[in-house]
């Protein structure tokens, strides 16, 4: 995996958290245990830190990146969908960020919240914990019931249970004909 060090910064990685050979992390980047990176996740840490709290997982191809005054902070077992992206915002505990879901700058996401798929968060936004969030500009449009809040905080034990068996991948050469 491509992990780079920049202006004296190096990314932190938890020795349990798992990263892929094919994700990028560079620079001001702390991963807490239990963390999974997949292939094409790319966290650039080049102005501010970008923190990732225990248990979260960033999947496929999701980009996190920070601008100067704006750090990125995701709280414990929150699950990233596949190409989100993820801009100087924070993400509270236990929230699922849908694929291609876009936060911006200054973005806040309370505990317990499912952001939809393809939702876009706009600059300083704010919105508040349990909320389900949809929409481009995104809105509340309703609280999350105990279930759906359970189904979000399950979806992130699934990854962290992936651990093990992916530790175990064996890169292969493609078969001749």
């Amino acid at each position: 995996m491509p992990v780079y060090r920049l202006e004296g910064h190096a990314p932190h990685i938890d020795p349990t958290a798992m990263v892929l050979d094919e994700a990028t992390l560079i620079g001001r980047i702390h991963l807490a245990p239990k963390v999974t990176v997949w292939p094409g996740a790319v966290l650039r840490g080049d102005n501010e830190p970008i923190t990732v709290g225990e248990g979260s997982n960033l999947q496929d191809g999701c980009v996190v990146h920070t601008d100067p005054s704006y750090p990125v902070t995701l709280g414990r077992q929150v699950t990233v969908g596949h190409l989100a992206m993820l801009h100087g915002c924070h993400i509270g505990d236990g929230t699922l960020v849908g694929m291609n879901a876009t936060l911006l700058n200054g973005a806040e996401i309370g505990d317990f919240c499912i952001i939809g798929a393809g939702a876009l968060i706009t600059s300083g936004k704010r919105f508040p914990p349990r909320s389900l969030i949809v929409g481009a500009p995104a809105k509340v449009v309703r609280e999350l019931t105990d279930e759906e809040v359970q189904s979000a905080l399950d979806n992130s034990r699934v990854y962290v249970k992936k651990i093990d068996t992916y530790r175990s991948l064996e890169r292969v050469e493609p078969f001749s004909s």
